[in-house]
């Protein structure tokens, strides 16, 4: 019976994923259309759009399994982090402003917007090239947990659901562009909000309810208690704890993905609802992602262990999931598939378009029509998926080839920790130099090119004394030291070198002062 309303479901899910991308089809047809939706889309698909392209299947089956397992319940703190600074900061602090700024510089891209932002042409080179060495890692990684949970209930292979996500995926981008992956977003976000709420009512029914569900993590021990410790406020271990919230909140607002969303925004009043919506969807997603994972130490018995006894953390919510009733199971499949597909569809779109108008279009010296310029993206578009799908089929068929497991765990780390700073300071201050930015992006490439090299290494760090041993211990730490750092080291640098040129600096800033007229119900005289 799971089998097949789990088929009914996906043929449902995966036809109305192709229709929507054959529907907006006339909205891609120039540049402007095919990245940004002609800069037109409204609160709730931008907002839906921004959450579903920050949470994918790696945080509902590998995070959340991950740190509720270290951190109990307090791992929820992550999710509200993920809410009140990966969604409401990001709005508040960067929405209006990116939008403002990228529309009066006509750039589509991160990439395009440092070029002139800070008039560099190498700095735009740069960031393209970090976009693409690190954004296609961090794209396969999406493909994660998908095969423990469809081992649940189909007896196919998982290189043929990677492949079967890739097409559809592909279609749907390819013929809609980015009016199709907000729309999509939207369906798929609906989908995620109902399917968590599901999940979360149907397990802890399941442990007898919410009192006593939590009353048997609390009867846990572990190293430093002898129980409470899964329960707590804080959790076992604080400090590692914050910087999962860091890393996993803040990083948003330094991924050209997730601020890509603000340059398509319509108007000022989406501005605002989208802000309420987007913080909205992430409490229920995020938080309710992580609340459930909290409570994984309660399937001790029931999840995988590797042979030196830790446990497999991609098994624990698929155990929790075990017990469940048949349209649950249908419910969370069909969840998972639409958090990885949204996050595929927003990093590739990315990649391609990023790729077409910073590098291709400049080298060719003719130049390139717009029409040319969207064939390109979408070819583009193809072969990024082509190789996200590649890797992950050989990650999965080579357990050995570590280095791609760590490739991919430094990807968010490298990308926050190059572009918080110089995109945030590009925005606010006038006085932010190239220089600055140049020595962020080698700041954040080299710390995560390093922790790469300690981690695929297996070099032993307890020895280098307590900060560096606790900085380099994950590519979490190392991730957050990146984007921290770089929020000092711009200001620092742009004190000591050349600054922009004045009046093109007021000149440009000037678009935030410009006069507007809006109806007395928004703002009083």
């Amino acid at each position: 019976m799971t089998i097949i309303l789990c088929s009914i479901f996906l043929i449902v899910f995966f036809a109305i994923m192709l229709g929507v991308g054959f529907v907006t089809r006339k909205s891609a047809k120039d540049v402007n259309g095919f990245v940004l939706g002609g800069r037109s889309v409204g609160p709730w698909l931008t907002a839906f759009a921004f959450g579903t392209s920050y949470f994918s299947a790696v945080i509902f089956v590998g995070y959340a399994g991950q740190f509720g397992w270290n951190f109990g319940l307090a791992s929820t703190w992550a999710g509200l982090g993920n809410a009140l600074i990966g969604s409401l900061l990001a709005w508040r602090i960067l929405g209006r402003r990116t939008r403002i700024m990228t529309q009066t510089l006509d750039s589509k891209t991160m990439p395009d917007f440092f070029e002139k932002r800070y008039d560099s042409k190498a700095i735009k080179v740069a960031a393209s090239i970090i976009v693409f060495i690190f954004l296609i890692p961090y794209t396969a990684s999406l493909y994660n947990g998908l095969s423990s949970l469809f081992g649940m209930v189909f007896d196919i292979p998982y290189w043929v659901i990677i492949v079967v996500m890739a097409v559809l995926t592909g279609i749907y981008v390819v013929v809609g562009g980015y009016m199709a992956t907000a729309i999509n977003d939207f369906i798929q976000g609906l989908i995620m909000l109902v399917g968590i709420v599901a999940v979360i009512a149907a397990v802890l029914n399941d442990n007898g309810g919410l009192l006593e569900a939590t009353k048997s993590l609390s009867a846990i021990p572990t190293k430093g208690w002898d129980a409470g410790a899964f329960s707590s406020f804080l959790g076992p271990d604080p400090l590692s704890l914050l910087f999962v919230v860091l890393l996993t909140s803040l990083g948003t607002w330094g991924l050209p993905q997730m601020v890509g969303k603000f340059y398509a925004i319509k108007s000022e009043k989406d501005i605002q609802k989208g802000t309420i919506i987007s913080t909205f969807f992430a409490i229920i997603v995020a938080g309710g992602c992580y609340f459930l994972g909290g409570f994984g130490r309660l399937y001790a018995d029931k999840i995988q262990y590797r042979d030196n006894g830790q446990p497999l953390f991609d098994s624990i919510i698929p155990s929790m999931l075990s017990t469940l009733p048949g349209v649950i199971v249908a419910i969370v499949i069909v969840l998972v598939l639409s958090a990885s597909m949204s996050t595929l569809s927003s990093l590739v779109l990315t990649s391609s378009s990023t790729f077409t108008l910073d590098v291709i279009k400049p080298a060719c010296k003719n130049g390139l029509t717009e029409k040319k310029q969207v064939t390109i993206m979408r070819v583009f578009l193809v072969f990024f998926i082509i190789v996200s799908a590649v890797i992950a089929i050989v990650k999965d068929s080579y357990p050995g080839l570590t280095f791609i497991a760590q490739m991919m765990g430094v990807s968010w780390g490298a990308l926050a920790g190059a572009f918080l700073a110089p995109f945030l300071y590009g925005l606010y201050w006038k006085k932010t130099s190239k220089a600055s930015v140049a020595v962020c992006f080698v700041w954040g490439v080299a710390l995560a090119v390093f922790q790469f090299v300690v981690s695929i290494s297996g070099i032993d760090v307890s020895g280098w004394g307590s900060v560096l041993s606790f900085v380099f211990k994950s590519s979490i730490n190392s991730g957050v030291v990146a984007m921290v750092g770089g929020l000092v080291i711009v200001p620092i640098v742009t004190l000591f070198t050349k600054k922009p040129d004045k009046d093109e600096m007021d000149k440009l800033y000037s678009c935030f002062d410009e006069k507007v007229s809006v109806p007395k119900k928004e703002a009083l005289d």
